[in-house]
């Protein structure tokens, strides 16, 4: 490439932005992707597509149309026919009016590499630490990828932090005609400003409030595995931040091209279904079934590099969109509220491993009735905009009493709480309750429900067998603790945001975002306070319930958290602790 002018390097026209609505229709322009190609490694490349012949009306069907067929995998006929719908669906992508296209680059990289070779140009700041995944690129192809790299970093300042990027854009070169137009369709797609969708993170903040927003989807939609991640690691936020790299970095070409078929027409919202998928195979798979003593971040790279074995993609991609997931605006919704959390925490740039994702710390925790090995499992439930901070104790019988008043008075003006229980037989059980006691007043009623879709409850299962000489992490997991929460929230809630609260910094406006408006009653039952006790889940029965003195409960199956007793139904209560998030 060295020798060449710039108009030599880089021989591309302008290109015209044309904005439609979503219903319009697109026209095909043959000549949108001659010359691609020519960044590949075809020696390299797992399986080498067909030139087939491309209908003439494909581009002008209707979006939804397209949609399912980029899901079926359509586009990997013909690399012709997937270069044109690339070029021709993020020219419909809405952007920044002042947007750096074709011509912009070849004016810029004409002025940085016109007389310098690439080498002597260091890499974005924001790629720091960051991996460069180059796929089946030869080595023009990965040198007009630094080349783009570089451009970018030089045209948008504002980029501080983006790990994804460099391996959207390699897969991006390998469909495009030439290093201008791969320059321009990845601009639009970081220069997005489609309302609640997004295609690119640019700041360490949003990168982080998306990991955390998966991990609270991955709660929510993969108990099995995060009760599995959460068992045999000390930081399961760490292994959740890199659920982007599972997707980009750690599955082969073949796999990743066809998510990123699916991503370019519907946004950064597919990639938390495709993780789900994976992470639910992963649970699946028998390289699980032992982790003692196993680095799970490891394993699960190692399943991710060997996809095939497992499951196809077309496979994956069914059962990735089986899952019944909130929409584009509740996610989004979601990612502001966990933004908003780190901001609170004053996390907004790249530190060291942050010790605040162990919030429950081994050494300081101190319970009557859980370890601290086990609160973390218990912490690791709770949506991560509040397992940031650590555990409060607000509340425990062996040193305020068994006192229903005192209970209520020590907890009010907390939200969320953890109750925690331990009967004279030695089971332990609890719930997560998502809304402050002081609510129960409002209603107006001595019995009125409260709460929201967040709460869920839980128990520890007792085996008979003699932990005696093993490790904390055996003994959690053969215990076998098991969360309920409740089952209508993950698939027929919708969200509203209620008028600001006001409680002296508290994060409870945020949590107050993700209320649910359940279909029935029963859904909606989560938690209820009065004079006589508290009840916590209903409908057909009640997940727990304590009598005004805290010395007698009981437990059955209810309609709100399907769940089955959390422990021997009539139970009396030997230690009861209600736990609070010290936000300091």
């Amino acid at each position: 490439m060295e020798g060449l002018s710039p108009a030599e390097m880089f021989s591309s026209s302008p290109v015209t932005v044309v904005i439609t609505s979503e219903p319009d229709t697109w026209d095909i322009d043959a000549s949108s992707c001659l010359g691609h190609g020519q960044f590949v490694d075809w020696d390299r490349m797992p399986d080498v597509e067909q030139q087939a012949d491309i209908p003439g009306d494909i581009l002008t069907k209707p979006k939804k149309e397209l949609k399912r067929l980029a899901r079926e995998g359509y586009w990997a006929r013909s690399r012709e026919l997937r270069a044109q719908v690339y070029h021709q669906v993020i020219q419909q992508v809405t952007c920044r009016l002042v947007t750096p296209d074709a011509l912009v680059y070849t004016d810029v990289a004409g002025r940085l590499f016109g007389k310098q070779s690439v080498s002597s140009h260091p890499l974005p700041d924001f790629l720091e630490g960051c991996s460069m995944p180059t796929y089946c690129l030869n080595l023009e192809g990965v040198t007009a990828l630094k080349k783009i790299l570089i451009c970018i970093g030089n045209l948008f300042p504002d980029i501080t932090y983006s790990p994804a990027l460099p391996a959207l854009a390699a897969l991006l070169l390998h469909y495009s005609r030439g290093e201008a137009q791969c320059f321009e369709n990845i601009s639009r797609l970081i220069a997005s400003n489609a309302p609640h969708t997004s295609y690119i993170d640019q700041s360490f903040l949003a990168h982080q409030a998306s990991c955390m927003t998966f991990g609270d989807l991955a709660n929510k939609h993969c108990p099995a595995a995060h009760r599995l991640i959460a068992s045999t690691s000390e930081n399961v936020f760490e292994v959740y931040s890199e659920w982007l790299s599972w997707l980009f970095h750690d599955l082969p070409f073949s796999y990743a091209i066809r998510i990123f078929d699916v991503y370019l027409l519907e946004g950064q919202k597919v990639l938390y279904r495709i993780a789900l998928a994976l992470l639910k195979q992963y649970r699946l798979s028998g390289s699980s079934s032992e982790l003692q003593g196993t680095d799970i971040k490891a394993d699960l790279q190692a399943f991710l590099q060997n996809i095939e074995e497992h499951v196809t993609v077309d496979k994956l991609l069914e059962r990735a969109f089986g899952i019944r997931l909130f929409s584009r605006k509740e996610i989004w919704l979601l990612q502001m509220a966990n933004r908003k959390a780190l901001m609170e925490r004053g996390i907004t740039m790249v530190q060291s491993r942050q010790s605040f994702h162990l919030a429950v710390d081994l050494q300081n925790f101190t319970s009557s009735i859980v370890t601290a090995q086990e609160m973390r499992i218990i912490w690791s439930w709770i949506p991560e905009r509040f397992s940031l901070f650590p555990p409060l104790l607000l509340f425990s019988t062996s040193e305020n009493g068994y006192s229903l008043q005192r209970f209520y008075s020590c907890c009010e003006g907390y939200e969320p709480t953890v109750l925690l229980i331990k009967t004279t037989e030695g089971e332990v059980c609890g719930a997560f309750l998502s809304s402050d006691w002081s609510e129960r007043r409002k209603s107006g009623a001595t019995s009125g429900f409260f709460g929201t879709g967040e709460c869920f409850v839980f128990t520890r299962e007792r085996d008979g067998k003699n932990s005696e000489g093993q490790s904390p992490a055996s003994i959690i997991q053969q215990r076998g603790w098991q969360r309920f929460p409740c089952p209508s929230s993950a698939c027929s809630s919708r969200l509203r945001v209620p008028a600001p609260a006001h409680g002296g910094g508290r994060l409870s406006p945020f949590l107050a975002i993700r209320h649910f408006l359940l279909p029935s009653k029963t859904a909606s039952m989560f938690m209820s306070g009065s004079r006589e006790g508290i009840i916590i889940g209903g409908g057909g029965g009640q997940a727990l319930a304590l009598d005004a003195d805290l010395h007698w409960g009981h437990t059955e199956p209810c309609d709100t958290f399907d769940n089955p007793p959390l422990c021997q139904e009539n139970f009396k209560v030997q230690l009861l602790e209600a736990w609070g998030f010290q936000n300091t």
